[in-house]
């Protein structure tokens, strides 16, 4: 009893110490790491619903910091090579999986969660495939241990290629994961990297929408049944939108008004957010959930996931896309 009140004491030091400002992105997922391992999580449920929350209003508070015409102008340019890598990725990622012999439907979600957006493509697409408890947990495991591992790996490599804040931005956006370590590993590299990474991530979380579609119309047909499903939308995408707009806008609309350090405020309680917003997806990756995964589906995200990122960063330093 005295042990878990102390992990509760210490699970709320640790989000205070995160919203404090005082910690980066990529710490404060260490922090949730060493916490998931070494410290009995109070709140696990909880926290899983409080990440995906913070993660969104942390992305719509960052757009305050952002001009509406870049992100537009970066939105446009990722549409085409996002629809070009995901649809590589999803056909490289299926063919591995039966390579490797991983079951059907871990290894559809483990390429749909490399081709698009992580965990939230697994949640997505899970229901649609009719995926298991045991598929949903070896294949966000495979992608949660690979987004760590991004935030802290690709800022390093950015440097060591000498990658402009442009190209890094659309790499970034193209190669990891998942929206919270996008923007972790962005606003790490530079805010100009930022500025390109979130609206290109963005374009291509929203193909969610299709590839689920698609998998339900062709499962239906399959079955001799309509596609009947349910998709849910970023709709915080359109938050974005708006604190951009509204940052770029009203400044020029009302100068009297101080309007820009109070965006700068609402843009530091963003980068605050997903300090905390990491720690608390840190947190949920313990022992039990790595023992889930496996050699072989993690093996498959693991190939699946170095093919993407040095394929669009070959293309990259080609000048073909993120320039």
């Amino acid at each position: 009893m005295e042990a878990a009140h102390s992990h509760r004491n210490l699970f709320f030091v640790c989000i205070l110490l995160g919203a404090s400002g005082l910690v980066s992105p990529p710490v404060a997922l260490a922090g949730g790491l060493l916490f998931a391992f070494f410290v009995s999580h109070p709140f696990p449920a909880e926290s899983k619903a409080l990440a995906q929350f913070l993660l969104q209003a942390s992305v719509v508070l960052l757009g305050f910091g952002m001009n509406l015409g870049a992100v537009l102008a970066a939105g446009r340019a990722g549409l085409v090579y996002s629809a070009v890598g995901i649809s590589l990725t999803l056909a490289l990622g299926l063919a591995l999986g039966r390579l490797f012999r991983v079951e059907r439907v871990s290894s559809t979600l483990i390429a749909a969660g490399t081709a698009i957006c992580g965990g939230s493509a697994i949640a997505a697409l899970g229901p649609v495939v009719g995926a298991g408890e045991e598929a949903l947990a070896v294949s966000l495991g495979s992608v949660f241990v690979l987004n760590s591992v991004a935030l802290f790996l690709f800022p390093a490599l950015g440097h060591r290629f000498g990658l402009t804040q442009q190209q890094f931005g659309t790499w970034a956006a193209l190669a990891i994961h998942d929206t919270s370590s996008v923007v972790g590993a962005s606003e790490r590299y530079g805010a100009g990297a930022l500025a390109v990474a979130v609206p290109i991530k963005l374009v291509r979380a929203l193909w969610i929408v299709p590839v689920c579609l698609g998998y339900a119309a062709m499962l239906g047909a399959q079955s001799g049944k309509g596609a009947r499903t349910k998709v849910k939308l970023p709709w915080f995408l359109l938050w974005f939108l708006l604190a951009a707009a509204a940052a770029t806008l009203l400044p020029q609309w009302l100068p009297a008004m101080p309007l820009k350090a109070d965006f700068a405020t609402l843009v530091t309680l963003g980068k605050s957010g997903l300090a905390v917003t990491l720690f608390l997806i840190g947190s949920s990756l313990n022992r039990k959930a790595l023992a889930r995964v496996g050699a072989m589906p993690l093996l498959q995200a693991i190939l699946l996931w170095v093919v993407a990122a040095s394929g669009s960063l070959w293309a990259i330093e080609k000048g073909w896309i993120g320039n």
